[in-house]
């Protein structure tokens, strides 16, 4: 199919399309639920810092390294949170890294560590999309590279813009559930875009083991995120922490059971999609509702009794 080339297409249209591929209500729905973690677990919250970091991460970091992804990827069938993904004009790829380094910018206001872990967020998207490096094509270094970036490195920049400082242990293990859990999703997108992936030479893990071996990475790496969440949320708040671990496993039966159905193509994708929105949402409006009962205050005042926090 050829490319429409920049003369061909208006450039408010192009700026629209530019938009699309930012795909800001997949990054907000589906990916912000690591953020939201670090958050909770901060035992301090500097509101203003947490919302505009919040912002700034998932609408200009991970919006910007998506654009960049979708530069080289160049697909023409669907994507995650795009059915039909626009063509991408020749100047979106600089205007991909101006969002990412802009990000950057922000980000430095919150000191060293903070700005590095944020440095080393973008230093993985890029290794993950760029041609000249292309972790995406690697069925193992590419599920590395996600897992770091979206997941685990999410958790660590939600606790420091809360306000914390020290990364201890309990936080780590926290980060790495939460990259699990994420992971746990990754490959299933690759069972419909396997025509594109293969077309594209790279050697996703959907297509290096097959989809039985997909399923079956499901349930291992869903299971122990779970229960390295649930561990942590249950030493920090007993009660929370075993309604976390309830309503993560009838999710997980539930989840399981669509895995299975996922084939290749436009049903395949419609699946996947229903899939990341009923498990990221779930874990999203936990964990806004956690972060309320442990840190909503007016004039120091808890605005919500936390029975599920003593």
């Amino acid at each position: 199919m050829r490319t429409p080339k920049s003369r061909d297409i208006g450039p408010a249209i192009q700026l629209w399309h530019f938009l699309l591929h930012l795909r800001w209500h997949y990054q907000l729905f589906i990916l912000s639920g690591g953020f939201l973690l670090g958050g909770f677990l901060s035992s301090s919250f500097t509101s203003t810092s947490f919302i505009i970091q919040f912002f700034n991460v998932h609408l200009l970091l991970f919006g910007g390294a998506t654009a960049y992804n979708s530069y080289w990827d160049k697909d023409e069938g669907a994507i995650g949170g795009l059915r039909n993904p626009p063509p991408m004009q020749g100047w979106m790829h600089p205007a991909s890294v101006l969002l990412q380094f802009l990000s950057l910018t922000i980000a430095c206001s919150l000191g060293i560590a903070y700005t590095a872990i944020f440095l080393a967020s973008i230093f993985l998207f890029w290794g993950y999309s760029s041609p000249m490096v292309r972790w995406k094509g690697s069925p193992i270094i590419s599920l590395i590279a996600i897992g770091i970036s979206t997941g685990f490195n999410a958790v660590l920049l939600g606790y420091v813009a809360a306000g914390s400082h020290i990364l201890s242990p309990i936080i780590l293990v926290a980060a790495l559930g939460v990259a699990l859990i994420l992971l746990s999703l990754y490959p299933i997108s690759q069972i419909y875009q396997h025509k594109e992936d293969q077309a594209r030479g790279d050697r996703t893990f959907a297509i290096t083991f097959g989809s039985s071996a997909v399923q079956t990475f499901f349930r291992i790496a869903y299971s122990l995120g779970l229960t390295m969440l649930s561990g942590v949320l249950i030493w920090e708040h007993v009660r929370l922490g075993v309604l976390f671990a309830g309503i993560g496993v009838i999710v997980g039966v539930i989840t399981n059971k669509k895995v299975q159905l996922v084939e290749d193509g436009e049903k395949g994708y419609q699946k996947v999609m229903q899939i990341k929105y009923g498990l990221s949402l779930a874990f999203v409006f936990f964990l806004i509702i956690a972060i309320l009962l442990k840190h909503g205050q007016i004039n120091g005042i808890p605005i919500i009794q936390n029975w599920l926090l003593r």
